[in-house]
């Protein structure tokens, strides 16, 4: 296939999905907050830091706001759970239970915590609490049925499966791996000149766990390790076993993988080198479950010198742009993606915050958030679908040492 017939598969296939998953979004919004459809608004829910980790603790738990779709506005902002540095939230694909992870490192195992969705006003009520089987969790994500939950502990290199059963209450984990073998150096092969940015690598470190769009495989992110696992997923049992062949994708060393996001196509993934300031582009097969190098490119201006680390990446709806965000540079940058995937740095704006640690697009795509960990704030950027740039609203929403902000749509 030519790269004008490739770009004309996903952008039109992907334009209709995007569009139908958009309006029954709304559709949904409009039931559940029926009260709220006149000015156009959803459901923001923000984790804090409650314990000093990377930053300060000025959080109390999970916090609910209410955006307006027209504007991007945070308002009647609310504490609608008090739980121990709720660092990363999802929301269930039924849209009735949240679950955040309890990043906790100071006792053997952290916890993970699922609460019920209240469909008029958006309050949780707490259902139970499980081990994460593992230090400092990191990330949580589910299958695509929704039966199972995944969870990757940071600190303790291990990752689960949790079981969701009835009424959305988890169950203890049922499948429990640890990563074991040799660390990358202790700095990046890649890093800008003069990086001091030399964490993370004295030992293993599972730092994202996602299933593949085809719900055949699990990748699992070993931050430490330099390393992508790819696991085959059973979907009766929720067990995770080794692919057979190629069972890992190994990036230079010191770089330290920390998350990556699949292009609507399935087809390509854009990883996040936390140490390197680097995003990395690979060929997916999603038959053999293989993952194959393309490019890598810098997050960072031609000409940076000086340390930095990053922290999230992010695609854009329609499938045209990636963003990185850079923490002690503080600032979004914005990559276009070719028409056989290949990226392309356009530019980068300032968070208007300290020590960047989350952000998202609201579920329209019209607007793009930022969790500044150190300043408490999350600011809010209007997106340019046409060019992919951000430029900031003018709007700041107060939160204690915020982690994460996702959306009820």
């Amino acid at each position: 296939m030519g790269n004008t017939n490739a770009k004309d598969f996903w952008s039109r296939r992907d334009f209709v999905k995007t569009a139908a998953s958009v309006a029954l979004g709304r559709v949904a919004s409009g039931r559940v907050l029926a009260q709220t459809g006149a000015s156009r608004r959803v459901l923001a829910y923000v984790g804090s830091y409650t314990s000093a980790i990377d930053g300060g603790s000025n959080g109390k738990g999970i916090y609910r706001f209410e955006m307006n779709a027209r504007t991007g506005a945070f308002a009647s902002q609310k504490l609608v759970a008090e739980t121990p540095n709720p660092s990363w939230i999802v929301i269930h694909p039924s849209k009735k239970y949240l679950y955040s992870v309890n990043e906790i490192v100071n006792q053997e195992n952290g916890s993970v915590s699922a609460f019920a969705i209240d469909p008029t006003s958006g309050d949780l009520t707490p259902l139970n609490v499980v081990s994460s089987e593992g230090r400092g969790p990191a990330r949580m994500s589910f299958d695509a049925s929704g039966k199972y939950a995944f969870v990757a502990n940071y600190a303790g290199g291990t990752f689960a499966v949790l079981p969701i059963v009835e009424g959305g209450r988890l169950a203890a984990a049922i499948d429990v791996h640890r990563d074991s073998d040799s660390v990358g150096a202790r700095s990046a092969t890649n890093a800008p000149p003069g990086s001091f940015a030399i964490s993370g690598h004295d030992a293993p470190h599972a730092h994202m766990i996602a299933a593949d769009p085809s719900n055949r495989y699990v990748l699992v992110v070993d931050l430490g390790q330099d390393r992508i696992y790819v696991y085959r997923f059973d979907a009766a049992t929720g067990k995770l076993t080794l692919s057979e062949g190629t069972s890992f994708v190994s990036f230079p060393t010191g770089d330290g993988p920390r998350h990556f996001v699949f292009h609507p196509n399935g087809r390509w993934i854009y990883a996040l080198g936390e140490e390197s300031s680097t995003v990395t582009f690979f060929h997916y097969d999603a038959v053999q479950g293989t993952l194959a190098l393309q490019q890598t490119i810098s997050c960072l201006a031609a000409g940076f010198a000086g340390s930095n680390v990053t922290s999230e990446v992010v695609i854009s709806p329609d499938g045209r742009f990636v963003y990185a965000a850079n923490r002690l540079h503080d600032t979004i940058a914005t990559c276009s993606i070719g028409s056989s995937g290949e990226l392309k740095l356009l530019g980068e704006v300032s968070t208007m915050g300290d020590y960047r640690r989350h952000c998202t697009f609201d579920p329209s795509g019209d607007f793009f958030y930022v969790c500044n960990q150190r300043s408490d704030s999350i600011t809010c950027f209007k997106a340019h679908r046409e060019t992919g740039l951000l430029s900031f609203t003018g709007q700041y929403a107060p939160v204690g040492t915020p982690s994460i902000v996702t959306f009820l749509s």
